[in-house]
């Protein structure tokens, strides 16, 4: 087959589309692991940051996890219902919105240790290219956050 102007069109020449659904396939991946925890993936990688920091407002939490508040909203008052984190007004600025994690949350982590692992044995990859890949699409976001 002959190139057309059209070629920019397809689907196979298109970096976005193996990204989508390398995307899609691994948060399917997490599923079952995360049901176990009765958490989504969004919830998931928002305690994941909880678990590092302890405590962080919404605007921070939705800069390192590249959600919005509209977005962010529902999975904080979900982990709230479930127990898992706190939120509260700053008392600097009331315009600001503090996350805690709870003691149950803390507690949720040692039931998560084994997530990684199981996922890691679903993904192809040596630690040499799991490494490479992860610079990789680093790269890329921060190439889009620049432009």
């Amino acid at each position: 087959m002959e190139n057309t102007k059209y070629d920019a069109l397809k689907l196979k020449n298109q970096l976005c589309f193996p990204l989508y659904a390398c995307a899609k396939e691994v948060i399917r991946r997490y599923k079952p692991y995360l049901d176990e925890l009765d958490l989504t993936y969004t919830q998931y990688i928002t305690m994941m940051v909880l678990w590092e920091c302890k405590s962080a407002n919404v605007k921070e939490l939705g800069e390192m996890l590249y959600l919005d508040s509209g977005t962010l909203t529902p999975v904080l008052k979900k982990l709230e219902a479930k127990g898992y984190i706190h939120r509260h007004r700053s008392e600097e600025d009331e315009r600001s919105l503090i996350v805690t994690i709870s003691d149950k949350g803390i507690e949720l982590r040692d039931r998560a240790l084994n997530v990684p692992e199981k996922m890691g044995a679903c993904i192809n990859l040596d630690t040499e290219e799991s490494g490479a890949l992860y610079k990789l699409l680093y790269q890329v976001i921060e190439g889009l956050n620049e432009a």
